[in-house]
């Protein structure tokens, strides 16, 4: 189904980000590309719909759904990347009966390009994350855990360039600080890095070195907190530069639509969040002419 017809058939809100005065008929074009960015968090081993009685999210969510959700987006524009910004693991007895494998199998069944590393999927120590690696064919990306001298050493990288219909798309991920918020013998001599340090680095590297046309990073630090000292996603995106979207997780906000904010240099960039458990899969569509950016808009769908 053509852009027009999705967004009228799932009844969500979208936002448009009109970048050097072109209007919303630029991103037509018959020169534009058009990548389709897909994105979850924060789905906690929720494989199931919800129950139709459920006092919140009454028949939402459910990993078939999003499946065929996701091969109808695919279809529309082929030209499209899905990740996942952390805690796939721990919420329901599948994770305590499996261990991660169910999650892995079906994220890989469903082609998902990347992930980043939650605090939950530390739940089984390394040991146990280790040990569903196997399942897992994709990518996972975390430029601010640091682990050498563990067993995921070697399995996990800082960032990765996907090439995308001609346009190079730069990808690393964060994690949140884990001292505080799990048990030491679970994430054992990981070492946490400063994350906006270590964000405006890869980006910058991702810009100039890798020379990207789109920066996204896949971040599990959380959209918001009132504590000045702890970083968070629009933090972040006030503090750094090169990044054009961050997809978030961990504090489990469910959004609309992307928040626009401005960067360190004022420019305009997008953070989006979709709640929690699989209710929600964001998308981002971005717009390119002769291999600049033009437009993206963004929408958050119910499954």
């Amino acid at each position: 189904m053509d852009r027009r017809k999705f967004i009228s058939r799932t009844a969500a809100s979208s936002a448009f980000v009109g970048l050097g005065g072109l209007s919303m008929n630029s991103c037509h074009n018959s020169s534009s590309k058009h990548i389709t960015i897909l994105h979850t968090n924060d789905v906690h081993s929720h494989i199931d719909p919800f129950p139709t009685n459920h006092s919140a999210y009454p028949n939402l969510g459910g990993l078939a759904r999003r499946a065929t959700m996701v091969d109808q987006i695919r279809k529309e524009n082929p030209n499209t990347l899905l990740f996942d910004a952390g805690d796939i693991f721990q919420g329901t007895p599948y994770f305590n009966f499996y261990g991660g494998e169910l999650e892995f199998k079906l994220m890989s069944i469903l082609k998902y390009d990347a992930a980043t590393i939650g605090n939950h999927d530390f739940d089984n120590g390394l040991d146990g994350l280790a040990a569903q690696l196997p399942y897992a064919k994709f990518d996972f990306l975390s430029a601010n855990y640091d682990f050498t001298n563990t067993l995921m050493e070697g399995h996990v990288k800082p960032y990765k360039v996907y090439h995308v219909n001609g346009i190079k798309v730069g990808v690393f991920g964060l994690g949140i600080e884990l001292a505080g918020l799990v048990t030491k013998r679970l994430y054992q001599e990981t070492v946490y890095l400063d994350p906006i340090e270590i964000a405006q680095e890869i980006s910058l590297t991702l810009k100039e070195e890798e020379k990207c046309d789109l920066i996204i990073c896949l971040s599990h630090l959380g959209y918001q907190y009132q504590n000045p000292l702890k970083p968070d996603d629009l933090k972040l995106a006030a503090s750094t530069e090169n990044i054009d979207l961050i997809i978030g997780g961990h504090t489990h906000t469910f959004l609309d639509r992307p928040t626009i904010t401005n960067n360190r240099k004022n420019q305009q960039m997008l953070v989006n969040q979709v709640g929690c458990f699989g209710i929600n899969l964001g998308r981002i569509d971005f717009y390119f002419d002769d291999g600049k950016q033009s437009a993206s808009e963004g929408v958050s769908i119910k499954v």
